[in-house]
């Protein structure tokens, strides 16, 4: 027997629609050199509306790809809006990459128009003359330089038309938004996001067991609108009248520790590096307050135990720490303790991954693709799927990465039998010593964890006896000092005793990928040029 009731496609300009007319008034504040800037969602709505017109006159249709360059800003929530709602596919383009991975993901996606805000002219500038789809530049702010020739001018072109386009009927599996993965190995590979995928995304990020973004919430938006659609936030605020605070290119600790005390976020989203960052300033700032928080959601690779504790303890946030990927949209688990569980116990629940949020279904496997069950001890591969998981690449065959209707994560590690993920390492990552698995994860973490380090990574690097071992790279903190021998004892109260490095190097920064994550790769590379300064503890 089949249902009567009404079947219309879920589409963002019905999430647009619903925040521009029930939270007309609500605020998204940008931050600029010369201070605040502010605009309702209804402002921002209509402006949505004359950017479409306007794209629409320079030759935008159904399925153009229009990209964009852009911090964290008003204009650029107004693309996110504009582009899908009209048809076309919004295309984020990550500031970050290299030149030769920027024009590839530029020709990739066959841009035709790019929007760009004027401070980061200079890196576009770089592959203009490598990208010959794009036949429209689009200048958010004054273009004095004519690096990247004739463009067309973003204000301009907006005052020439009027509120008033009407959002056409899509079909809800058209591509509303493409984001190509960060290239840490060969190629960024691009994820195209649909309608229907980005409205049911939302849809799991207001509930209490996820992100429980609401009508009472503030949003500090760190993470960048290029990096998985700034973890679905943009349009989750228009679903459910959440306000959002843009930083633009103000992502050091010392400003976003100032805005946190002059906007009052309640919740912020950002990678753990940058958390660490924040935590570090406001240890040393009497006058630091994150008092307006109710949460921190970090995402992006593994939070700490001791980031969580130092923000419980010392200022009363409760930091959510969130796992997913570009191609998983990336909303997919949530550490939040169960109810019920003793406070002295949540910690041991907030330091893993995530626990599956409702919509996605996720398994370990074993090398053969066979599931392990969820015992909490068994370790395998996390594979996952859903309505907001991708089933293939754009562009690209990639029958490795997809297995019997589910998504290969590269993640390996335990699921338990209340949801719970803890991973151990990353595939291209992992450490095997003497046939057993060292979670260079954990190692960090708890090596962290020690008063005067400030970030700590491990590698796997060759060992004749094991096959391979773990390096240790270990960033201080500023004044600090502490010596390999250490730094092992106190890692020795840890983790098991096979685990503890023999090999450390003290290094001045962890280098990181284009979205904030520690670049393994890049280390493993020093080593073998012999460009680390290596300590070899023999005892």
């Amino acid at each position: 027997m089949l249902s009567t009731m009404q079947d219309g496609p879920l589409l963002l300009r019905d999430l647009v629609r619903h925040g521009e007319w029930i939270y007309a008034d609500k605020k998204v504040i940008t931050v600029t050199p010369e201070g605040i800037n502010e605009a309702t969602f209804f402002q921002i709505s209509k402006r949505a509306e004359q950017l479409a017109s306007a794209l629409s006159k320079i030759g935008v249709t159904s399925d153009t790809r229009v990209g964009t360059f852009m911090w964290n800003n008003q204009s650029h929530l107004e693309a996110y809006i504009a582009v899908p709602c009209m048809g076309a596919v919004l295309h984020t383009l990550n500031i970050r990459l290299f030149p030769e991975q920027l024009a590839y993901v530029i020709n990739h996606a066959q841009d035709e128009v790019i929007i760009i805000d004027s401070t980061l002219i200079p890196l576009l500038a770089k592959v203009r003359d490598q990208i010959p789809s794009v036949k429209s530049i689009i200048v958010n702010g004054p273009d004095t330089e004519g690096l990247l020739g004739p463009t067309l001018d973003y204000e301009t072109l907006l005052s020439a038309e009027k509120p008033g386009f009407v959002w056409p009927d899509l079909d809800e599996r058209q591509a509303a938004i493409m984001c190509y993965t960060s290239g840490t190995t060969g190629n960024p590979k691009g994820v195209v996001y649909s309608h229907r995928s980005m409205w049911l995304h939302s849809l799991a990020s207001t509930t209490s067991n996820s992100i429980g973004l609401c009508e009472r919430d503030r949003c500090l938006l760190i993470v960048p609108m290029f990096h998985v659609n700034a973890w679905g936030a943009a349009y989750t605020a228009f679903m459910a009248g959440t306000e959002l605070i843009m930083p633009q290119m103000f992502l050091q600790g010392a400003p976003l520790l100032k805005l946190i005390k002059e906007l009052r976020p309640t919740i912020s989203l950002g990678v753990p590096t940058i958390w660490n960052d924040v935590l570090s300033v406001a240890e040393a700032d009497p006058t630091a307050d994150l008092s307006s928080l109710r949460a921190i959601l970090a995402g992006g690779s593994a939070v700490p135990r001791h980031l969580i504790e130092a923000y419980r303890d010392k200022y009363g946030v409760d930091v959510i720490q969130g796992w997913g990927m570009t191609e998983t949209s990336p909303l997919a688990a949530v550490s939040l303790p169960p109810y019920g569980v003793p406070v002295d116990q949540e910690i041991d629940f907030r330091v893993k991954a995530g626990r599956v949020v409702a919509g996605v279904d996720i398994r370990i496997t074993d090398d053969e693709g066979n599931d392990l069950g969820h015992d909490g001890k068994t370790i395998g591969e996390f594979e996952i799927r859903g309505p907001w998981i991708t089933g293939s690449y754009y562009g690209v065959d990639d029958p490795e990465k997809f297995h019997d209707g589910w998504l290969r994560t590269g993640d390996i590690g335990t699921l338990d039998a209340l949801g719970f993920m803890v991973i151990s390492d990353r595939t291209k990552d992992v450490i095997k010593s003497g046939g057993e698995w060292i979670s260079s994860v954990e190692i960090e973490g708890a090596m962290m964890a020690h008063p005067a380090v400030f970030e700590a990574a491990v590698i796997a690097v060759p060992d004749q006896k094991w096959q391979e071992r773990p390096l240790c790279c270990v960033v201080l903190r500023p004044g600090a000092t502490a010596s390999p021998e250490e730094l092992r004892d106190f890692l020795a109260q840890h983790v098991a005793k096979w685990w503890i490095p023999e090999r450390w190097t003290f290094i001045d920064v962890v280098p990181k990928t284009s979205v904030g994550k520690f670049d393994k790769k890049v280390l493993r590379a020093q080593y073998a040029a012999g460009e680390l300064d290596v300590v070899t503890l023999t005892s």
